[in-house]
């Protein structure tokens, strides 16, 4: 199983970048199966962009970081 702190940690990679940009992701569930679930936050809810962002960014750094996940989806 991934272990959540490595996911975390990964994460603050992508995070001034995000912030940068008036956003931020926040880490919301790791399953046993290597999905990541995450939730874009300020100005990355609900952006156009989102979905490129999370792919582009997010699951390309993740997946670079931790080769066991799978893929990385948007909470909800």
């Amino acid at each position: 199983m991934i272990d959540r702190k490595s996911v975390e940690d990964a994460l603050q990679l992508i995070r001034p970048t995000l912030q940068a940009d008036g956003g931020d992701v926040e880490l919301v569930n790791v399953t046993e199966d290597g999905v990541v679930e995450v939730e874009l936050q300020g100005a990355c809810k609900g952006c156009p962009m989102s979905q490129l962002t999370l792919a582009n960014s997010v699951e390309r750094v993740l997946k670079s970081k931790i080769p066991e996940i799978t893929k990385v989806v948007p909470a909800g």
